[in-house]
This record gives C-alpha cells, structure tokens and sequence, in this order.
C-alpha cells in the first residue's frame, strides 16, 4: 500500500491516515519518510511546476521517542514561482536534525536529572542581569534557531528558541506586521527564548497586550526530560488551564523553551509622538482619562517634566485624536520609545540599582523613594535609588504595588517582590511539578525555587 499511499500524499494538498494503533502508525509513517525522502533526493528542481509548488509532503511522526502517531501531512503552498519556496512549510521528520538536536537536549536533562547537576539555561546572555545569580552547568539554546513557519495572511509566525530576535522582526517587518508587545532586545543578539522566558513588554502592553498575551503555543522539555507540547499554532486552542503562559516570564526555572508560536499584529498606517509639559500627577491624571475613552494612544511615559506619549492607527484618526488632545512635536522625539525599552535614556546611566515598580495606574506620585521615570502611564515607573530593599518595598506595597530589582544590587539576595507564604507554595508545587529535581536555573526568581 505505501506507493499508492505516496501517489495520494502527492497529488492532494492534505491526506489524513488513520491506523489501528500507535505502532501500526510509528511503522507506516517510518515507511512512508523512508520511501518519500528517496524520491525527494536530487528531485528539488523539480517541486515547482506551472508556477505551482506541488510539495512532497512529508509525515511529522515515526518511531522517534518524540513522535507520537501518524498526525499529518505536510500542506503545501500555491504560492506563484520561487518565492514559493521559501513560504512551504517546515515538519520534524524522525532522523532531521532539528529531531537530533531535541535528542541531545533531552539527553543532557536526563542525565543532569540523574546525577543532580543543576543546569544555567541561557541564549546569548543579553537577558542574564534579570533575576538572582543562578548556578549550573551552561546550556545555550542559540544553536537551535530557525523561523519555522510565517503566515502573514494568518497572523501567526512560529519558531525555534534560539532564532534572534531580530530576525523575526526583519520578517515581520517585511509583512507590514510587528510584535505587538513591543519586546526590549538589551542587545543585537537577543533571542526569541530568551525574550519570551524574560516575558518583558514595551511601552506598548497596557494598550496592545503583555507577551503572555501573543504566546499561543510553546513546545518544550520539563526536568524528566519529557517532550512535551502546549497550545498551538492558531487563535483558540487550549481547553483548561494555558502552561504557554505560565511558561512565560518563567526565567528558564520550569522548562527548556524550543519552539514557540507567537500572533502577531499589522503595522499602524499611521504614528505620532506628542508631548505636554506638566507635573508628574498631572500626566497620570491624563494618561488614566485618555486610557477610559476610546482614543488611539498606543505609548506614555513622563520624563524631564514632560508627558510624551504616541498615537497610532489610520492617518486619519491619529490626527483627529492629536487634534483634540493637542501637545507639540519635535524632531527625532519618536526615537525615544525604542530608547526607553532598551533602557538607553540618560536616566538609566549609572551605577545606582535600578528598581522596576508595578502600581495601579492612577496611584499618586512616590516622591520620597527617588527620581522616577514613569511608563506605561503611570502603571509602571523606573526608580534609581540606593534607598535599602525594604524601604522601597514598604513605600510601594503600601500604594498597593511591588517592587523588583531590576539591575545592579545585590543579586544574590531577594531580587524580586517577596511572596505571600500561600502564593509562594503555589510556585513550589508548580516548580516541583514541571522540574522535581530542581536542575533549571535553581534560584533565579526566589531562593526557594
């Protein structure tokens, strides 16, 4: 039967198999990989006929212990000529390298796992001041990189940990299309795993959405060594409690991240940065009225006695709303907003530890801590101040916030906001359930982790 099989997979876009049982499944997807990959060598010149792409489609599944039954086919593209190519869809087949590399990262758990050497997970370390100071034998995912899948028409792009960061932009960017959560890079090698691991935002994510928000699925490996697969790769998947978002802003403590499927957002046509001299309660007394109505604000922050904000949306709406809300323009002000997510203002030279404050928005200015530079605003404000930890804490728990220890310090100490002792045991059994022998990156959130 497998010829006729082939002959199928062939001439449709997608072909379901359905077998009796799981090795009946393992064996016919071994067989059909085999005969299918024989058939494709030296036949690559030959996929693109009429302009059409006719595919090979091979099956994602076989008798690797990462497979599971036969669960489908690759769907091929019709796009026209060699462009085409490069839009076909990538699959895992058993014996690819990316299989290879899965192998070895579950080999290296496993084994870490059974002699109790920790593991330091890390991509190319542009995130490695976040948290505590961590212990373990380094794990780079950077040689696992590579853009899966990007369907612009879809809005959904999936790729691999180590894929930097700013190659998915470049991708998105030539589709008119963004990372709405605006993620902070902290250098030119960033990685996707890292940014996601990091789940930091920009100074788009009270308007947009955080980056838990746009994660839709996460494949990766827990402290057995499993393989294991959250969410997917479209709008609604998940049924129950989403791991993809608990994964999220984890800091490598649950799970080796290696793929990850992400939404994506179009371009505004138009944007405009605006800004208004005011004190600091008056920009957070504006910044909460504009955030109630229905007006195109995509960005805020205060700094230097100023309230500079963005607009974002059709040329014609950014106008209307600049129109009513008023401000000035200046030359190059529009480079501040990538200045602030990457932490190069002015305002973060220096050696004082700086400290990231999370407070509801229309909390009143904390001026006895030290100078701050509001963001996202008012919900979130940076702090520069040798003020000791539990002062800071104090002052920013009682307005009903908390506080982190965003970078410099003492990192080997209570890096972020101490847990309530319920909340904490929570994060145990979480942490003992994804890593029950504590070998990623042990200590990086709390102690106790």
């Amino acid at each position: 039967l497998i010829p006729e099989v082939v002959d199928l997979i062939e001439s449709h876009d997608t072909t379901l198999i359905f077998t009796n049982d799981r090795r009946q499944a393992e064996r016919t997807a071994d067989r059909l990989n085999e005969q299918m990959t024989a058939e494709a060598e030296g036949q690559l010149t030959g996929l693109i006929e009429d302009g059409a792409v006719r595919g090979i489609g091979m099956l994602a599944a076989g008798t690797s212990s990462h497979a599971g039954p036969v669960r489908g086919v690759w769907r091929h593209a019709c796009a026209q000529g060699s462009a085409a190519a490069s839009r076909t869809r990538t699959v895992l087949t058993h014996g690819s390298p990316e299989m290879q590399d899965i192998q070895h990262y579950t080999d290296t758990v496993r084994n870490a796992a059974a002699s109790g050497k920790p593991l330091a997970l890390q991509g190319n370390g542009t995130r490695a001041f976040l948290g505590r100071t961590t212990r373990g034998d380094p794990l780079s995912m950077a040689d696992y990189h590579g853009i899966i899948d990007y369907s612009p028409s879809e809005l959904v792009i999936s790729a691999r940990a180590g894929t930097p960061l700013a190659h998915i932009e470049q991708a998105l960017a030539a589709e008119q299309q963004m990372l709405a959560f605006e993620p902070p890079a902290f250098g030119p090698t960033a990685t996707l795993g890292g940014t996601i691991a990091g789940g930091l935002s920009g100074p788009r994510r009270p308007w947009s959405g955080a980056a838990r928000d746009f994660v839709l699925g996460i494949n990766c490996i827990n402290g057995h060594g499993e393989y294991l697969r959250f969410g997917g790769q479209v709008m609604k998947n998940v049924a129950g409690y989403d791991l993809s978002r608990t994964l999220t802003g984890s800091l490598g403590t649950l799970a080796i991240l290696l793929d990850i499927h992400l939404k994506v957002l179009p371009r505004p046509e138009a944007e405009l940065t605006l800004t208004q001299t005011c004190t600091q309660a008056e920009a957070i007394e504006r910044c909460n009225h504009w955030s109630a109505n229905p007006i195109s604000l995509t960005a805020a922050c205060y700094i230097e006695d100023r309230l500079v904000f963005r607009l974002s949306g059709t040329e014609r709406g950014v106008a209307d709303t600049a129109s009513r809300l008023g401000g000035d323009t200046q030359p190059g002000e529009a480079s501040i907003w990538q200045d602030l997510k990457e932490q190069t203002l002015p305002f973060f030279a220096g050696d004082a530890p700086v400290w990231r404050l999370s407070l509801p928005p229309a909390s009143t200015p904390l001026d006895s801590i030290g100078e701050q530079l509001l963001d996202w605003g008012g919900a979130q404000r940076w702090l520069r101040s040798t003020l000791p930890a539990t002062d800071i804490r104090e002052t920013v728990q009682a307005a009903g916030g908390h506080a982190q220890l965003f970078r410099g310090g003492d990192r080997s100490g209570e890096v972020f906001h101490p847990l309530a002792a319920n909340v904490l045991s929570l994060h145990q059994r979480l942490k003992a359930a994804f890593d029950p022998h504590a070998i990623f990156n042990p200590g990086r959130m709390y102690a106790e982790l």
